[in-house]
This record gives C-alpha cells, sequence and structure tokens, in this order.
C-alpha cells in the first residue's frame, strides 16, 4: 500500500470515531440543559496538561491527515502487516466506541464533576472496566500511531494516558462522594482500565 491509502484508511476510522464521540457529547450536553459544570475540579495543573497534550496530538494527527509530509520527520518504518493491523486495530476502537457511547449514554462529562442527573452505569463495557472510554481513546490513538506509522503520535496518546492515569482518583472520589458504597462495590468487582483478572 502507498501512503495516500493509509492516510485514507486513517481518515475514515478517525471521522467515524469522531462522529461518534461527538454525537453522544452533544447529546449529553443538550439532555443537561445548559448544566455548566466547572472544568476547576481537575486542578490546574492536570487541567492545562491535558489540553496542552491534546491540543498537541490532535494537531499531529491532522497534519498528517491534511498532507502526510507534514510529518515525515516523526515517520517510522513499519512493515505493511503492522500498519494494515493497526487499521484493523482502529476499526475494532471504533466498534467499541459505539458500544462505550451507547450504554454511557448522557452521562457523558467534560470533566471529572459528575452531571446532575448522573447515573452509575454498570452495562455493557462497564459490566468489566470502569473507565473503558479512557482505554479506547487510547486504543484509537495507538491504532493511528500504527496506521500512520508515527512516533509522535504514539508518544502523544502515551502521555495523554498517563496524564489521565493520574487524573482517575479524582474522578472516582467525586464518583463515590455521589454513589458511595454502590461505587465502592463496583471498583472491587471491577478494573480501572481493563477488566480484573481473578
Amino acid at each position: 500500500m502507498n501512503e495516500q491509502s493509509y492516510r485514507l484508511l486513517a481518515a475514515c476510522i478517525f471521522t467515524a470515531g469522531a462522529a461518534v464521540s461527538t454525537y453522544y457529547r452533544r447529546r449529553a450536553e443538550r439532555a443537561s440543559r445548559g448544566e455548566k459544570i466547572s472544568l476547576r475540579e481537575e486542578g490546574l495543573s492536570l487541567m492545562i496538561a491535558l489540553r496542552v497534550v491534546g491540543v498537541a496530538l490532535w494537531l499531529g494527527v491532522f497534519a498528517y491527515l491534511i498532507n502526510p509530509a507534514w510529518m515525515a520527520w516523526a515517520q517510522i518504518s513499519l512493515p505493511d502487516w503492522v500498519r494494515l493491523a493497526g487499521g484493523a486495530l482502529g476499526l475494532v476502537a471504533d466498534l467499541l466506541a459505539y458500544w462505550v457511547f451507547s450504554h454511557l449514554g448522557n452521562n457523558v462529562p467534560p470533566t471529572v464533576t459528575t452531571r446532575r442527573e448522573h447515573e452509575l452505569v454498570t452495562t455493557g463495557p462497564y459490566r468489566w472496566v470502569r473507565h473503558p472510554l479512557y482505554s479506547v481513546g487510547f486504543l484509537s490513538y495507538l491504532s493511528f500511531a500504527l496506521l500512520a506509522a508515527n512516533w509522535y503520535v504514539a508518544l502523544l496518546a502515551l502521555s495523554t494516558l498517563i496524564i489521565i492515569s493520574i487524573r482517575v482518583p479524582k474522578e472516582e472520589r467525586a464518583l463515590i462522594a455521589r454513589n458511595g458504597d454502590a461505587y465502592r462495590e463496583y471498583a472491587s468487582r471491577t478494573g480501572r482500565f481493563l477488566p480484573k483478572l481473578g
């Protein structure tokens, strides 16, 4: 395959995933009837770090999609089968994103704070994993990095996961404050980002 074919496949996978995310996030915003959620609960340093790394990640993705030559400085040599495996992983990530968002429904928050009408979701992927949305997001960007053969996107995807891993305990404290023992019991039987073994 040539670079244009990889770029076209990456664009299709990325657009499908972004469409699912955008649809459910906007639906949650409409359902919240204009409820204002403060980003300050994250803490200033985490909020800034996540936004800076996120913007840098998105710029890398869009630069590759618009003109792969702009990201040639970060391209690594990968065999075709690895890049195509990245494409297959991206398709799986899009399907998983739909599964996650369809079960999360209107509970999609923009930050660690829960919405006023929050409900504890324990169905679908949430039956096994407490934060599958973060896992699927990382999987999506990892698949893009493999498909584009780009170390910059992979490094920023990993950086984003690390920042989110630091933020998650704060998010879980908010969920405990909201749901009490129900969340503690739920947390005891599920994994944070991957299913619990044993």
